[in-house]
């Protein structure tokens, strides 16, 4: 029975990355990737400490033994097979030195094609960087910036990821953990929902502003730290999952003690409406998924597009945020309602599209990949 593949750092590097050496970031993804614990001496994937590298690097190498990746010559990680392997990588690794001519694959890291990340189905291209004082910036925000997977919406991609980026390396800086973030953001949550059931909308939106940057902070952190747990997943995504329909049914409770009722008809119409839009399209979300193996916001450009404005919190806060500028939080959240209808027909229609381009015997690929 061969032995469990383990990850081995091979020297050492006392230039802070996220707080932590690269020897503790290296054991943190070992651990988190489901290397073995401690090496036994046969096929292992060798780190050179001397470069910094995005974790997608050790998971592509995994199933695929006889590669090494290398920057400007030098190895950077290695799937080697056994001793003699071992012996080449490590001496070239430790003298700083091009790789021999061996009869591993080579992956020159600054190649423009980059990998396929298969689990994302997109093709992309992880940083491997020489980890040095003055290059610490660089490659913190160049792993900051790969933990934006898939795609996003407009907020998250183009307002908040220098405020994110600033609070995750103070947050990293002093060893605040991504679960303490998510205990704050749950907090914060609940306030604004208080804040909009009693009118109080500019309270709860500048409040509600400062539970979504920590709501990217939070995730970043973790993948930036390699501190990612299975409880603090399951209550980021879990409150990510909840509130909103809390939001907007507060937000319309609310346009009443702030002057702007909606009568009873409205009212019930609105809510109707977000619940019933909201859940039906995560249900079509899932669905796509489950049938073709990729989420539709990545399948063709006009679906990734349509993701950063779809009727998801953030897009709908911004239309809360506008018809209040404007005295009107009724015209806000009957907008929202609309603009919810309008997303689940348009996902809907995807997914049809989807189902009746696979009966023709299309292949569904994502345009990312």
């Amino acid at each position: 029975m061969a032995s469990p593949l383990a990850l081995v750092p091979v020297g050492t590097n006392p230039t802070l990355l996220w707080g932590m050496t690269n020897t503790e970031r290296t054991r943190r993804i070992a651990a988190s990737q489901g290397f073995a614990a401690d090496d036994a001496g046969g096929p292992a994937i060798l780190a050179n400490t001397a470069f910094a590298f995005d974790p997608v690097w050790t998971a592509h190498l995994k199933t695929r033994p006889g590669t090494v990746v290398t920057r400007g010559g030098v190895p950077v990680l290695a799937h080697v097979r056994d001793a003699s392997e071992r012996l080449q990588v490590e001496e070239a690794m430790r003298a700083d030195a091009a790789m021999p001519a061996t009869a591993l694959t080579v992956i020159a890291a600054e190649a423009d094609e980059g990998i396929l990340n298969e689990a994302l189905r997109k093709r992309e291209k992880p940083f491997a960087e020489r980890l040095v004082p003055a290059a610490v910036p660089g490659i913190e925000r160049a792993s900051y910036v790969g933990a934006y997977k898939g795609v996003t919406d407009l907020l998250t991609k183009y307002l908040w990821p220098e405020w994110a980026l600033a609070i995750t390396r103070v947050c990293a800086r002093f060893g605040i953990t991504p679960n303490q973030v998510t205990a704050l953001g749950s907090v914060l949550c609940i306030v604004a929902t208080i804040a909009f059931w009693h009118g109080w909308f500019w309270t709860g939106l500048a409040t509600g502003l400062v539970f979504m940057v920590l709501d990217t902070v939070d995730g970043k952190l973790a993948r930036c730290t390699i501190t990612a747990s299975k409880l603090g997943n399951a209550w980021d995504h879990g409150v990510d999952l909840v509130h909103p329909p809390f939001w907007w049914w507060a937000w319309a409770a609310g346009c009443a003690p702030y002057g702007r009722p909606l009568d009873d008809t409205t009212f019930w119409w609105v809510i109707g409406t977000m619940l019933f839009g909201y859940v039906a399209q995560r249900l079509i979300e899932g669905a796509f998924i489950v049938r073709f193996g990729m989420h539709i916001h990545v399948w063709e450009r006009f679906d990734s597009r349509f993701r950063l404005v779809t009727a998801r919190r953030n897009p709908n806060m911004v239309i809360l945020f506008a018809c209040l500028l404007l005295t009107r939080p009724d015209w806000g959240i009957i907008g929202v309602a609309a603009w919810t209808a309008i997303s689940l027909v348009v996902h809907m229609v995807r997914l049809l599209q989807a189902i009746a381009r696979r009966a023709r015997g299309e292949a569904l690929t994502s345009w990312l990949a």
